[in-house]
């Protein structure tokens, strides 16, 4: 089967519960394959162990626990989420469809920096995480996970030196990515950020599952999960941040409602509200900056009976409603459909989102999420000669350099030629005189149509500088040549 290229590093990020935690070594959350049941009374029986303390914030709470891996199989925690499929499966669907490696058990993920050592390019990454805390921590470990292997990445080829990141994320999974992306830096080195049912606007679900609390009998097990599920940080990220409580005067935001709503800390709930409005807010303002509108790509299931507001009732309760405003929403069974978009993407755009018919715990094995990721994934056909005008390049590179002094190099898209002029990936390529390539990078994009680089450690001698648009052929670069002379010359 033919394999799809990929010269990005990719990170697949769970949602919550879909990391398996251990401690010291002994697994407390992981069912395997198969062992649903027995997953969760191994959990069931850890619970306690596994409950927060009160002012954790964005910490870890020193515990002992720590991620070993993403969950391959079902799983789930009554109270938290629903039951889920494991990740195997799209892991193995990546690796098989497109150019992409795991790091292998006594492998070692990066170029050799031994004689003798085994090199295994590593451009897959799985991103476990303690999926009980704030997703501000965890999106803090995902931005050194993420420079730790970019930068191995890019030194194990020449042409790699660009690679940039592709986000895979699953629910909850994407706002842990979209808080690194947008508040700390993360979208500079990120080409796409695909969300599969990730509640950017939360979840109802997680409302009643804090206001109505679960106490939980499974066989000769039994626990009440409700201290638990109400000591999390990253279940209050997951509240609405929406108006969803219905009340005489109308629907209200929960944040309006904190002290009415049992089982919910009101910390945590502004705490959470603060956290949505940080990412919404970055968003918004990288996209008028000048960013791109399409970051994020979100995957939306869609027409699936899904709870979206809620009424309390006499007792204190929650009664879920699949109506908002009278209106049936749907969406894929725990998220909403207006809340899966991002703050930054139009609900009124067709363009801006992927629908599927998918529900949420199976969403990431849906045939039609399968060709969406593919889609956005693969490359671009390639453009043979004389299907499509190549898109026309000036270049400017200076007549005469000196050694070791940077070399600019420029290039100038004409748009009229071809659309899409301002948005091309510009390959430059620094050949010696004997044909040899010395240097292959893309350029940076300046804005205009407009694109450049810098060039560093050529030494003496005449080179030949050539660009032209990535999903053009190499035969239609433009080329210029410099001397580069002695730097005491």
């Amino acid at each position: 089967m033919r394999q799809e290229p990929i010269d990005d590093l990719v990170v697949v990020i769970p949602g919550i519960t879909g990391s398996r935690l251990a401690v010291d070594g002994k697994e407390v959350w992981g069912p395997s394959p198969g062992a649903l049941g027995r997953g969760l009374a191994t959990f069931l029986g850890s619970v306690r162990a596994l409950r927060l303390p009160t002012d954790l914030g964005d910490d870890h709470p020193g515990d002992g626990v720590v991620p070993t891996g993403l969950v391959p199989s079902l799983h789930a925690v009554p109270g938290v989420r629903p039951v889920v499929d494991g990740y195997s499966d799209l892991i193995g669907w990546l690796e098989r469809t497109f150019t992409l490696r795991r790091a292998l058990p006594g492998s070692r993920p990066g170029p050799p920096d031994r004689p003798g050592a085994p090199e295994v390019p590593v451009n897959l990454v799985e991103f476990a995480y303690d999926w009980r805390l704030s997703c501000r921590y965890n999106a803090r470990l995902l931005a050194v996970r993420v420079d730790e292997a970019l930068g191995r990445w890019r030194a194990t080829a020449p042409h790699r030196a660009e690679a940039k990141v592709r986000l895979i994320c699953h629910s909850m999974g994407g706002l842990v990515a979209r808080y690194w992306v947008e508040c700390l830096g993360g979208a500079e080195i990120t080409r796409q950020l695909i969300t599969l049912g990730t509640p950017h606007r939360g979840s109802i679900g997680a409302l009643e599952s804090l206001v109505n609390g679960h106490r939980i009998g499974l066989g000769p097990v039994a626990a009440d999960l409700t201290a638990f599920s109400r000591s999390l940080p990253s279940l209050h990220q997951l509240i609405p941040d929406y108006a969803c409580v219905e009340t005489p005067g109308g629907l209200r935001h929960p944040r309006e409602l904190a002290t009415a709503l049992e089982g919910v800390d009101p910390r945590l709930l502004a705490d959470a509200g603060r956290f949505h409005g940080d990412i919404r807010d970055a968003a918004v303002e990288r996209v008028r900056r000048g960013g791109s509108d399409r970051l994020c790509l979100p995957v939306i299931g869609v027409r699936q009976p899904t709870p979206t507001t809620a009424a309390v009732t006499g007792d204190g309760l929650l009664r879920l409603i699949e109506t908002i405003e009278g209106k049936d929403e749907g969406g894929d069974g725990r998220v909403a459909r207006f809340a899966a978009y991002p703050a930054e993407v139009a609900l009124d755009d067709p363009t801006a989102a992927r629908s599927s018919f998918a529900n949420h715990g199976a969403i990431k094995g849906h045939a039609g999420v399968r060709e969406d990721l593919y889609d956005w994934l693969a490359p671009a056909p390639a453009v043979y000669r004389g299907s499509l005008p190549a898109h026309p390049l000036g270049v400017r590179v200076p007549e005469y350099g000196l050694a070791g002094q940077p070399l600019r190099v420029e290039a100038v898209a004409d748009g009229t030629g071809r659309p899409g002029a301002a948005a091309l990936a510009v390959r430059a390529t620094v050949r010696a005189e004997n044909g040899d390539v010395v240097v292959e990078r893309l350029l940076s994009n300046v804005g205009g149509g407009r694109y450049e680089r810098a060039f560093d450690g050529l030494g003496p001698g005449v080179y030949a500088v050539s660009v032209h648009a990535k999903q053009d052929s190499a035969d239609t670069a433009v080329t210029a040549l410099t001397l580069i002379l002695e730097g005491d010359a």
